[in-house]
């Protein structure tokens, strides 16, 4: 097996500690046959597959923006506001209607469904690990969780709230004005509502899967059809082509031959190669959010997986990326259990008290 150092977007390892390790881990890796992308589990040994990986071990502290700070106060506001249905026009829907904590922040639909039961034309994305992505919506149209929150609510087919008439109607509730005061030392208004959500949303964390335990040390804590799908993941499969460290995204945009009229990405930026263009998504607990692709279309991993073997072009506007891979159909399933390897426990929520 040919083995090159690990490249990361861009990022060569370099130092003389991380050269003389990898050296050491060829040495001991050709001592053994080579295994997984050869149609066998992987003869890799663990410690070489820590190295490859190592930039993914740890996503780092929530980023955090300088003009809305995290206290308990606001992520408790946030919190309660996430599940009141008085920020849609009607009452009738809240945040957690769509990204319900029991289907892991998703509702489990090929598309999202708003107020009166319109339907949207893009699947509901979770917002788990949603602090990191660097921007926001699944064609980047938005930089910070703070605007972000506030989108949903405005939209005609998502809440149709007019954010002047949700803070008359938060006014009138004594405890939401105490709340405000105690969180921001100020009145109820539309950015501190969208402060409040985006500080409850960076609590909204997965870090805890058996891909972390086992990049901590335990060896135990994956499969050894898991580990061949991790060392697919990077190679034959070409995984991290897009889904980089730390947190199994790049941040870019790409046209998968998803069949359908949405631009994507165009519509934001008006550039003819990015139609039909959208985010790549972070991929802890990728195994409890089906459907998948931003249009809901694949209802399975075990789909995702054939779509991206087949890469059937079906426009022009396809990535150069998007090729073949030729896999076996134990490669696939190898694939298929490293991604359930990126799903953790649940993250519970208890819905609040609402004033």
């Amino acid at each position: 097996m040919k083995y090159t150092v690990p490249i990361i977007k861009g990022t060569l390892m370099t130092t003389g500690v991380a050269l003389l390790l990898f050296f050491l881990f060829i040495s001991s890796s050709l001592a053994a046959p080579a295994g997984g992308t050869q149609g066998q589990p992987t003869s890799t040994p663990e410690a070489y597959l820590r190295f490859e990986y190592q930039f993914f071990a740890d996503m780092g502290p929530v980023p955090v923006p300088v003009m809305n700070e995290m206290t308990p106060e606001k992520v408790e506001l946030g919190k309660k506001l996430y599940f009141d249905r008085r920020l849609s026009a009607n009452n009738t829907i809240s945040c957690a209607t769509c990204h319900d904590p029991q289907k892991a922040f998703t509702d489990g639909k090929r598309v999202a469904e708003g107020i009166n039961g319109q339907k949207g034309v893009r699947n509901t994305p979770s917002i788990i690990n949603a602090a990191y992505y660097k921007e926001l919506m699944q064609d980047g149209s938005v930089f910070s969780l703070e605007e972000q929150a506030l989108k949903p609510i405005q939209n005609p087919i998502e809440m149709k709230q007019d954010l002047k008439e949700l803070v008359a109607e938060l006014k009138a509730v004594p405890e939401y004005v105490q709340a405000f005061q105690d969180a921001f030392g100020e009145e109820i208004t539309p950015q501190n509502i969208g402060k409040a959500l985006a500080s409850f949303e960076r609590t909204i964390l997965q870090k805890d899967t058996p891909f972390d335990r086992f990049m901590a040390g335990d060896d135990n804590a994956m499969t050894q059809q898991q580990k061949w799908g991790m060392e697919l993941f990077a190679r034959k499969g070409r995984c991290t082509t897009c889904h980089t460290a730390p947190a199994f995204t790049d941040h870019g945009y790409d046209n998968l031959s998803v069949e359908g009229d949405d631009l994507g990405r165009f519509a934001v930026t008006g550039i003819a190669s990015e139609r039909g263009a959208f985010r790549t998504p972070q991929l802890r607990d990728v195994a409890k959010t089906a459907p998948y692709m931003h249009d809901g279309s694949q209802a399975t991993l075990e789909e995702v997986i054939d779509h991206y073997d087949k890469a059937i072009h079906t426009n022009m506007f396809v990535s150069e990326d998007f090729v073949p891979l030729h896999l076996t159909g134990e490669e696939k399933a190898a694939l298929v259990a490293f991604l359930n390897a990126l799903s953790g426990p649940d993250i519970v929520v208890e819905p609040p008290q609402i004033p």
